[in-house]
């Protein structure tokens, strides 16, 4: 594959181009999954139904990632990123069409079957946004951490934003109008990015073969390993548990409560993402990363990995300990799980890294698919268990299962033994 730099104009205006892409994308995606979880929330969907809404998407993100690594490799970085794009416009699109009159099983088959197809563009987009870092940034001076912390960093504080703005726009305009609002938005944001977009990012190469997607690179096998679980960790207690848990504890039951509800529930979810991203893109400057060999990053994420199991584990014995929910409780678990992200963000950028030191250029879309693959694979972990966990144990049961996750992605680090990146 053939490709700009960032020290090139061409290569700064295509890094440009692909962040503003993703931030889009990622804006639509937080508000979305707020929509889903609170609409139907209030339409009396149990945790474990508002948990299969979602369990396609993670799905679709499985398949779309082993796939899109090598669809990328044979036709280029742009082209799945505008397919991301453009799929996520059309499940807006789909998404609007719901009627509220439609029984209760063709409502969640519905909404599932559109998630699938957010699913396949979110991964569309995430795949060719991390591997176009990879080829673009500079080469010096931790160049690489530094540029794929930013984006990724700066993508999850959109995304947050997406989370607030979602939950608003379901109290203000409702769901069918946020939903159509979005799928414009974004049909705009497309056609802008597809004009501005230099060429030559990549170009492919028509001989990549599909068998190539599986790594078999010991690095990248037990780094996506521990990615699994580590993302497991944050969806068991982040998808279903922690807003229905809050919904519960804030809402009076009255319209004016639930909006109340809504907003505080976004805002809380806004500012856990908004941190997580401040905290990634930091994450080279809080670790001294440009004069850090890769075996010595690799050993940093095998020592922020640990000290994060201890964090779920006291809060899930405190909500045990407590009976039952109280004021005091809630601003404790708030308090817990900003701690949470912050170091779940630090361990976040380090996987980010890695996956990208440890691949090559003429690879780096097959890795990052198969790696971002584990990635989805965790989230869908987590996603089912999310709803299945809060309706046996309730919040609690989320952060011990998060607990128990984050030890196993330690045991994964801990297998990893890096030689030297490949640049």
């Amino acid at each position: 594959m053939t490709a700009q730099t960032a020290e090139t104009p061409n290569g700064l205006a295509a890094y440009i181009a692909v962040t503003a892409a993703y931030w889009a994308f990622m804006l639509t995606d937080g508000a979305l999954r707020m929509l889903v979880l609170l609409h139907f929330h209030t339409l009396g969907f149990s945790p474990v139904q508002l948990a299969y809404l979602f369990v396609l998407y993670e799905i679709a993100g499985v398949v779309t990632n082993l796939s899109a690594g090598w669809i990328a490799a044979r036709f280029g970085l742009t082209s799945t990123l505008y397919a991301g794009l453009g799929v996520q416009v059309l499940a807006l699109l789909a998404l609007a069409q719901l009627d509220p009159g439609w029984a209760v099983g063709a409502s969640v088959a519905y909404v599932m079957a559109v998630q699938g197809a957010s699913g396949v563009a979110k991964d569309l987009a995430k795949m060719s946004s991390k591997s176009a870092v990879k080829v673009l940034a500079p080469k010096e001076g931790g160049g690489l951490f530094r540029w794929v912390a930013l984006l990724t960093g700066s993508k999850n504080a959109v995304k947050g934003l997406g989370f607030l703005a979602g939950a608003a726009a379901l109290g203000l305009f409702g769901f069918t109008a946020s939903v159509l609002g979005m799928a414009a938005v974004l049909s705009l944001i497309l056609l802008a990015v597809a004009l501005r977009m230099p060429a030559g990012l990549s170009m492919g190469r028509k001989d990549a073969k599909f068998r190539e997607v599986i790594s078999k690179n010991r690095e990248i096998n037990w780094l996506s390993a521990a990615r699994v679980f580590l993302f497991g960790a944050r969806d068991v207690w982040f998808v279903v548990g922690i807003p229905i848990y809050f919904y519960a504890v804030l809402s009076d039951g009255t319209e004016a409560g639930n909006r109340a509800a809504f907003f505080m529930i976004g805002s809380f979810m806004a500012v856990w993402t908004i941190l997580y991203g401040a905290v990634q893109a930091a994450a080279p400057r809080l670790l001294r990363a440009r004069t850090r060999p890769d075996p010595e990053i690799a050993a940093l994420a095998r020592h922020w990995v640990a000290a994060l199991i201890p964090v779920p584990a006291a809060l899930a014995a405190l909500v045990v300990m407590s009976g039952a929910p109280a004021p005091w409780l809630t601003g404790v678990l708030v308090i817990g799980l900003l701690i949470f992200g912050a170091l779940f963000a630090v361990n976040s950028a380090l996987h980010s890294y890695l996956i990208l030191a440890f691949t090559s250029d003429d690879r780096v879309t097959l890795d990052v698919g198969f790696y971002y693959m584990a990635n989805a694979a965790g989230r869908l972990l987590g996603t089912v268990m999310s709803g299945l966990a809060y309706q046996i144990g309730g919040v609690a049961l989320c952060l011990a299962a998060a607990a128990l996750f984050i030890a196993l992605s330690w045991g994964a680090m801990v297998r990893l033994a890096p030689g030297q990146a490949r640049g």
